[in-house]
């Protein structure tokens, strides 16, 4: 296969592919109170938790609600007793205090007449996409609660995600300060120039300071056939997810009866259309903030998955699929043009990026909404962050990490590699020489033996006794060799990375 066809459908994926994890079909529950994320133990299967039958009795009220809009409200509890794999109390999430709430948000006054918009950022070294996933229907009303901007500089084979929560409040142009999910719907009612994507690209731009070049908007079936066209996907785990999924796709959501707890990981997870998009939506059991982490799960295991296997005999079924499922700018000059440039990309060449606590703050508005407030002091240096050209990520990227296997708990390494690929560092996989290491082993193989360096692998792993073997070879194709053993602990957050 030429190499020119490889990067074009590595582009063609890339662009389109991200958009596609829109809302979750079922309402959160409210997103103050308290979840545990529950991480099953190392050898656990994705498990399902059906419905217990003492739920619903006829003296017992319905755990499961519908509102005034027809969405399924979940109950936030665990039915008791539970079916699922054994639990690991050391291996325990909390999710709200990794996205914790501000008690102080910014005075309200501050919201008072049009903010001052954002200065521009990016500059036209960079292609800067706008990616959103909605529900779109015919007839019905809709919003965009999947929004990520990716940041490409393409000659330097860098990006940049940036998810953007949908209850951020901040100034729309003609509407005034809204939730940025009702942009792109506002932008078409009122007939904005350029229509809704024209709106939410200048709401972009005003508030965030990030030049938009191209859009693309995907609704959820035509996710489940790009995925499910690809064969499917593999997702590294880190941490196991537990939320409510329906028993099957087909079934009616509306009904209580068709929805089960639904756990999965840790480990590298085959997903076909439907598991993807059930990872990248749900909510119910945690929130926005870490539902956007899973978003972008999902995007680096497709763009790693493209970039490692040929896809080129899909061409034409993918481009049936988003033919009728997306809404773009971009055409097939576009790709072309762009295809030879994924040449330059690797597994570490993305950077993500949250807007989150500490870069927002929860406020209520005068009408009862609860929003997020950017911080603008924080928001705005990791926006600078973000937008600007890696020096450091560039150095990263030309250290090579082997990882090895060494214990019983299959596709560990992929959650390893994964992990040093979030902070920038290439990886390939090989076989360990046995699978009953008790501490994990980091080979030096650089001829500087920087101490330093072996510190910050190991740091990212979090590994701080494992056993280092300095074995400098100029020769070596990799620079560092990992061998992990059962002092691995594989969930991370990928925020806490640098980059």
């Amino acid at each position: 296969m030429k190499s020119s066809r490889h990067p074009l459908i590595l582009l063609f994926i890339f662009i389109f592919v991200l958009s596609a994890c829109g809302p979750a079909p079922q309402a959160a529950v409210p997103e103050a109170l308290p979840f545990i994320l529950i991480t099953s133990a190392p050898n656990a299967s994705p498990t399902p938790t059906p419905f217990q039958p003492s739920l619903y009795t006829p003296t017992q009220p319905s755990l499961l609600s519908f509102d005034n809009n027809s969405q399924l409200n979940l109950p936030s509890e665990t039915p008791s007793p539970s079916p699922t794999p054994p639990i690991d109390a050391t291996a325990t999430v909390d999710i709200n205090q990794l996205f914790p709430t501000s008690a102080a948000p910014p005075a309200a006054d501050s919201l008072a007449g049009n903010p001052t918009p954002l200065p521009p950022l990016t500059d036209n070294e960079t292609i800067n996409f706008l990616l959103i996933g909605s529900d779109k229907r015919p007839g019905s009303s809709y919003r965009t609660d999947t929004i990520v901007v990716a940041i490409v500089w393409p000659k330097e084979g860098q990006v940049s995600l940036i998810s953007i929560p949908r209850d951020l409040w901040i100034y729309i142009p003609t509407v005034g300060m809204q939730r940025v999910n009702t942009a792109y719907q506002s932008g078409e009612l009122a007939g904005y120039l350029g229509g809704g994507p024209g709106l939410l690209k200048d709401t972009i731009s005003y508030n965030l300071g990030i030049r938009i070049d191209h859009t693309a908007m995907v609704d959820f079936d035509g996710f489940r056939r790009i995925v499910d066209t690809l064969g499917g996907v593999e997702v590294p785990i880190a941490c196991s997810y537990t939320d409510w999924r329906l028993i099957d796709p087909s079934y009616d959501q509306y009904n209580e009866d068709n929805w089960w707890l639904y756990t999965v990981g840790p480990g590298q997870i085959h997903m076909d259309g439907d598991l993807a998009l059930w990872y990248a939506r749900a909510r119910s059991k945690s929130n926005d903030f870490d539902r956007g982490r899973r978003q972008q799960e999902v995007i680096r295991a497709i763009i790693g998955q493209a970039l490692q296997t040929s896809t080129f005999a899909k061409i034409p079924q993918l481009y049936n699929d988003l033919s009728s499922t997306v809404i773009t700018d971009l055409g097939l000059a576009d790709v072309i043009r762009m295809a030879p440039y994924a040449l330059n990309f690797t597994n570490a060449n993305i950077r993500g990026y949250y807007i989150r606590p500490p870069y927002v703050s929860s406020w209520m508005t005068p009408g009862g909404a609860a929003v997020l407030l950017p911080n603008e002091a924080e928001l705005s240096q990791m926006l600078i962050e973000a937008t600007t050209l890696s020096t450091f990520a560039v150095e990263r990227q030309s250290v090579k990490v082997e990882v090895q296997n060494g214990v019983t708990f299959d596709t560990w390494d992929a959650l390893a590699a994964s992990r040093l690929n979030y902070a920038g560092y290439q990886t390939i996989l090989s076989n360990a020489d046995r699978r009953d290491y008790g501490a994990s082993v980091l080979v030096d193989f650089t001829p500087g033996q920087d101490p330093n360096q072996r510190q910050t692998i190991l740091s990212t792993l979090n590994l701080f006794s494992a056993n280092v073997v300095s074995q400098p070879d100029a020769n070596s194709p990799v620079q560092y060799r990992v061998i992990l053993g059962y002092d691995y602990e594989p969930c991370f957050q990928p925020q806490d990375l640098s980059h």
